[in-house]
This record gives C-alpha cells, sequence and structure tokens, in this order.
C-alpha cells in the first residue's frame, strides 16, 4: 500500500528553537492519524507542513508522490484552530465565495457541503454571530468543498457540545471509509478514540510514540 505522506529525518527550526525534531512518518491511505501532544509539542506545526504552509528546515517530506506539498495542494483539505471565514457573510455565502475558487473541479455545492455537517443552508444569520460549535462546522464544510483526499485538522472539536462532536465524527467516519486519510490535532483524546487507526504522540517536537489504535 502506497503511503500517502512520507517524511524523512524532517526538521522545523524558528531561530534556535526546535519545534519538529528528525521526524520519519508514512501516512497510509484512508487511515484516521490522531496526532496528540502538549501544547507547543509541534502538532499544529507538522500539520501546516503536510499541507504545504510551512517548508522544513530539514529532511523531506513527499505528498501523494510529489516532492512539495504545494504541488498536491488541490488534494489537500486544511481546517486550521481558526475558522477562515468571513464574519460578516452567511455560512451559505461563505462556501459560494470558496467554491467560485475551484473553478474547473469537481466539488460538493455548498449546500450539499453545509448539510452534510449539519447546517441549514438557508441560515441567513451572519458567521459572526454563531456558537464556536457552528463555526467549526462552516469550517468543515469549507474544507470539504473540493473533496479533499487528506484532511488535515487542527483540534476541530474544539468548544463543541457532545452533540456536534459527535455529529462530527460520524462525518469524518464516513470520509475515512471513502478512502480519504485524516489527520488531526486533539487535547480530547478520548473523543476521537472511535475513529482512530492510529494514535502519534509528539513531544518536545520529537515522534514519542506511534500506535495502532484498533489492534
Amino acid at each position: 500500500m502506497s503511503a500517502i505522506v512520507q517524511l524523512e529525518s524532517l526538521s522545523k527550526l524558528y531561530g534556535s528553537f526546535v519545534a519538529l525534531r528528525k521526524i520519519s512518518l508514512e501516512l497510509e491511505p484512508g487511515r484516521c492519524y490522531v496526532l496528540l501532544g502538549e501544547n507547543g509539542a509541534g502538532k499544529s506545526t507538522l500539520l501546516r507542513i503536510v499541507a504545504g504552509l510551512l517548508r522544513p528546515t530539514h529532511g523531506t517530506i513527499r505528498v501523494f508522490s510529489e516532492l512539495r506539498p504545494a504541488d498536491a495542494r488541490d488534494r489537500i483539505g486544511y481546517m486550521s484552530h481558526a475558522p477562515m471565514l468571513y464574519d460578516e457573510l452567511s455560512a451559505a455565502e461563505n462556501l459560494r465565495y470558496f467554491a467560485s475558487l475551484y473553478r474547473g473541479r469537481s466539488c460538493l455545492t455548498p449546500e450539499a457541503a453545509l448539510r452534510a455537517v449539519g447546517l441549514d443552508p438557508a441560515l441567513s444569520r451572519s458567521i459572526g454571530q454563531y456558537s464556536q460549535g457552528m463555526r467549526q462546522r462552516a469550517s468543515l464544510a469549507r474544507v470539504l468543498l473540493p473533496q479533499p483526499d487528506l484532511l488535515l485538522l487542527d483540534e476541530p472539536f474544539s468548544n463543541m457540545d457532545a452533540a456536534s462532536a459527535r455529529q462530527m465524527l460520524n462525518l469524518l467516519e464516513h470520509q475515512r471509509a471513502e478512502g480519504t486519510t485524516i489527520l488531526l490535532t486533539t487535547h480530547q483524546r478520548e473523543l476521537a478514540q472511535p475513529i482512530a487507526d492510529f494514535t502519534l504522540t509528539l513531544q518536545a517536537g520529537a515522534v514519542e510514540s506511534l500506535v495502532e489504535a484498533r489492534a
């Protein structure tokens, strides 16, 4: 089985601060990897490098066999801790705008993406008036628009109530069943456990453990 992501001795330095230390890792297709670690362990930095938003200082990374993640960006969906939505627009207006950036690609409709995450496309309220859980779901709907093969999610369950979190889990489980590879960070290990194929723990920027969750 060919790896979706391959990291070899990857390090990221900010001056003298080492954010990631010689990480070697392979992510298999159709698997969910739950990335754990304390604040400052390097979780978000790792996601941003895989997404092509940061370059490693040392080492190599291949995503979908491409040397640079930026060359495979059309197949990657990245959801940061910040929603990356326009507060003054409704969810549907936001998604119509982002959908217009994917011309020539087969995308979900904004309505289908919003329904997939349990939001009403007809809701006219602006994103700025949404609860944090609703904003998280709208952000995920934005990421799902281009139907990516690799999902990178930074704290997707943040500030969600139990019902919203279960709905998010069901959606991610469906995405994985469709063959999507998922790498997500969370401080709520027990919440993500039902969909985890592997748990990956970082400590001080280095891989502390990689454990098969369904063994």
